[in-house]
């Protein structure tokens, strides 16, 4: 019952029968991971993403958990997508470390472990404004700035909006644009999350129609599945048409970068807007060679779930590390999850701590100067248990292409 044909048996037992779900369908639906390994392996295709979204929906609907369950969920739902409630939750959780052992909660002691030993000040780069292109400009893009991201560690954003300019793209950070919607998506909070999404459309729609976008770039992949799949979520709502067409436009960062760095031939001309750069220069600049720092540093590359399963995007970061320079390297079992999963590992702590052991135990194996990987959260929970630095694999591609060193291999050194 903790495979996906058994949970899809679960779900299927409790939608058709339109029941109340027992404790049996909810334990075994509150372990899947959404890793979505099982979308990638399917022979059958089937949208097993969509059922098990529905499935937490409809449980959070009609089931009543016990009055712990609630308060946590309650409590992740109204600070984790939320910059400023978020960043001071972390401080409290620093403070509150040293008396972990006094918490019988398993789930409370994750998250005061969540919290980094240095929380970053705020960056003003995160705020609604627009960063010219450098030289020519050769397409106009949005930044997803996210949520908790911006408390966790707002080195990604800055270095992405640098490689972004640098590389000829205008970049917007749209006025209303926010959280994603994931955290309480995948908790069935679907009010909550659609109106996080809605936020997001109407934003993006907004500089679509005004100065015009070319995509919608997204460096945390967790949240890229979502906004990607903004079309399903609100395929019967009012919202439909503008939400499918923003989910047109959304890119992982690793796919702008592929088109920019000369990587990917443009699409031709006849493409839908979504899928071209429209009323720019198409002609893609050469692969830069590799920068002043990065040398030939070895790089072990985590594969985020959300990017390889959810996006299907399991190449593209690693030839752009390749092609700037770096000795890229993958661990065993690459496919596995890390564990973090959004709010999984702390809702999930002792499932979550053994797929991390494990996670760190082949990354280290490879004997790596840095880790990247592209999802705050697998770099949070790898993070927390390994000296080897971590970073956002578009940190080290801004490095090579002419930007500073990334803070986390700064820091390590010393």
């Amino acid at each position: 019952l903790d495979s996906p044909r058994g949970r899809i048996y679960l779900m299927k037992d409790m939608l058709e029968a339109g029941r109340v779900p027992d404790d049996k369908t909810v334990l075994h639906i509150d372990r899947c991971l959404s890793c979505l390994a099982c979308m990638t392996t399917c022979p059958s295709g089937v949208h097993y993403m969509h059922l098990v979204d529905h499935g937490r929906a409809y449980i959070e609907e009609h089931y009543r958990r016990p009055w712990r369950d609630r308060a946590l969920r309650w409590l992740l739902a109204r600070v984790l997508p939320y910059p400023g409630r978020f960043r001071l939750a972390l401080l409290a959780a620093k403070m509150g470390r040293p008396f972990r052992r006094l918490v019988p909660d398993a789930r409370l002691r994750a998250m005061l472990d969540m919290a980094p030993a240095r929380i970053p000040p705020v960056s003003r780069n995160d705020d609604p404004q627009v960063f010219p292109a450098e030289g020519e400009r050769r397409m106009r893009v949005a930044l997803m700035t996210g949520c908790a991201q911006r408390a966790l560690n707002t080195d990604i954003n800055d270095a992405t909006i640098r490689v972004l300019t640098r590389l000829g793209a205008e970049v917007v950070v749209a006025e209303g644009a926010g959280c994603c919607g994931a955290l309480t998506h995948h908790m069935g909070k679907a009010d909550e999350s659609h109106a996080s999404a809605a936020r997001n459309i109407r934003a993006w729609m907004a500089e679509a129609r005004g100065a015009g976008l070319d995509a919608v770039v997204i460096n945390t992949s967790g949240c890229g599945t979502t906004v990607k799949d903004y079309g399903h979520m609100f395929r019967n709502e009012s919202l439909a048409e503008d939400a499918a067409e923003v989910s047109g436009m959304a890119r992982d960062v690793s796919e702008v970068l592929k088109l920019l760095m000369g990587a990917e031939t443009p699409a031709p001309t006849d493409q839908p807007a979504a899928d071209r750069i429209a009323g720019t220069d198409r002609r893609p600049s050469p692969a830069p060679g590799p920068g002043p720092g990065p040398g030939g540093l070895r790089v072990t590359y985590h594969a985020a779930c959300s990017l390889q399963h959810g996006q299907q995007i399991k190449a593209a970061p690693k030839t752009l590390l390749k092609r700037a320079g770096f000795e890229v390297v993958e661990p065993a079992d690459s496919h596995l999850c890390c564990g973090s999963a959004g709010t999984y590992n702390l809702m999930q702590p002792t499932i979550s701590a053994e797929l991390k052991a494990r996670k760190v135990a082949t990354l280290e194996a490879k004997a790596p100067q840095v880790i990247a990987t592209g999802n705050i959260g697998c770099m949070m929970q790898i993070g927390g248990a390994t000296e080897i630095p971590v970073v956002h694999t578009v940190e080290l591609l801004d490095w090579a292409t002419g930007g500073p060193r990334p803070p986390a291999l700064a820091r390590a050194d010393t």
